[in-house]
């Protein structure tokens, strides 16, 4: 028995209609699935990857499922990463990390507007 994948990588938010505004306008992601009752109740689900396979869930309601620094990183590839830093400070994103250009990636930390953390990354061709 193994672990095959990763299912989703999920964070806690305190208002479904602000962290909508971040997810799926500054960072520019399209909801998949989205079961929302009101603004203190919901599971959003949004599909990455070529073909969808890697899922990034935002979701309200459930008492122990609480946002903040401590909870899970998602590290989200991008295809140019220069321009999505540029879209991030532009859209008045909080930096937790500079941008860091390494010999095999590039990555900035930012936070949602719950404090979640969230890193953009690149990876550098071989």
């Amino acid at each position: 028995m193994k672990i095959t994948e990763i299912a989703f990588v999920a964070y806690a938010v305190t208002d479904v209609k602000r962290a909508r505004v971040f997810y799926e306008g500054t960072l520019g992601l399209k909801p998949a699935s989205v079961m929302e009752k009101d603004n203190t109740y919901a599971f959003i689900e949004y599909w990455l990857g070529e073909r969808g396979e890697h899922c990034l869930v935002i979701g309200a309601g459930a008492p122990q499922f609480k946002p903040g620094k401590t909870g899970a990183t998602a590290a989200l590839e991008v295809d140019d990463f220069d321009a999505f830093a540029k879209r991030l400070k532009d859209a008045g994103t909080p930096f937790l990390m500079d941008p860091y250009d390494g010999p095999s990636c590039s990555m900035v930390l930012v936070e949602d507007p719950d404090g979640n953390q969230i890193m953009i990354h690149r990876r550098k061709q071989k």
